[in-house]
């Protein structure tokens, strides 16, 4: 059974050894480890990935870990992909993220064994800026100094790939788009056809997020279609008195991160099973 473990030791020259003792005691073997700065003075975050004789539990793990002098302990099960090295872990991550930029969140919320969505809202939650869009992370193990750099510079380079991205050449043949605003909807039309719409619905509560319909024919996308109507569709959300506006889109979406950041709107973009979400707020908008 593999186990990750996250501990405060004492930072003093041979805190390993007691740990390595209890669990060469304990028939345990540790696969990996990396220390971290520790936000508290005197100390050394440890990260181990154990592997315990069968039947151990998290309480026989923590159990052997305080053995050895350490304090806030926190350990979950994983399997054998945590012992993958973590340089290799990180230069794969950014591959991924070069390739689908769009997909940031899932990619860091799993390299750093996190969820974007909450549980029970007491997690340590980690807060990166893409552009005007935040995306946040969380877990119960609090996130080390070192992580909240590494977070931080993925976050760079997912805003330095999406602002290279050229967008799609118009056609020679294009008709000018002609925008048409109704009380809670804009669509966007080209020689007389629909090529973009949204609207938006009332929250059921005045504070709530009101969520937002979006649509862009193919054939129009990523040539500012998206971004224009974003942009008007919440300043109309505003003018109505959204505080919040919401847009759900499936989870491999490669336009909506884009669409946002162009749109200069403030989001906080979240993962969570094939379907991504944006809470944009809207109240500090001009109408």
């Amino acid at each position: 059974m593999l186990w990750r473990v996250r501990a405060n030791l004492p930072d003093r020259p041979g805190k390993l050894a007691p740990l390595a003792n209890e669990c060469g005691k304990a028939g345990a073997n540790i696969g990996a480890v990396q220390v971290f700065t520790s936000q508290v003075p005197g100390t050394a975050t440890i990260e181990l990935v154990i592997r315990t004789p069968e039947g151990w539990g998290e309480h026989e793990v923590v159990g052997l870990v305080t053995r050895a002098g350490a304090d806030s302990v926190v350990t979950h099960q994983v399997n054998s992909h945590a012992l993958d090295d973590q340089p290799t872990r990180y230069v794969r991550a950014a591959r991924e993220i070069l390739d689908h930029p769009a997909l940031f969140p899932d990619v860091v919320a799993h390299l750093f064994d996190a969820d974007v969505e909450p549980t029970h809202g007491t997690e340590d939650v980690l807060e990166m800026t893409v552009g005007s869009a935040v995306v946040q992370i969380r877990r119960e193990t609090p996130f080390t100094p070192a992580e909240r750099a590494r977070g931080a510079a993925l976050a760079e380079l997912v805003s330095d790939v999406l602002s290279r991205t050229p967008a799609a050449p118009h056609s020679t043949g294009d008709t000018e788009p002609t925008h048409i605003r109704g009380t809670d909807e804009v669509s966007v039309l080209v020689s007389g056809r629909v090529v973009g719409r949204a609207s938006f619905t009332e929250g059921a509560t005045p504070h709530d997020p009101w969520p937002v319909d979006m649509w862009v024919d193919p054939l129009w996308q990523r040539r500012g279609i998206g971004t224009r109507v974003l942009s008007e569709i919440a300043r109309m959300a505003r003018a109505r008195g959204a505080e919040e506006i919401v847009l759900t889109a499936p989870a491999d979406s490669q336009a909506v991160l884009p669409m946002v950041l162009s749109a200069g709107l403030r989001g906080r973009i979240r993962m969570a099973g094939e379907s991504l979400t944006v809470r944009i707020a809207v109240n500090e908008l001009r109408t």
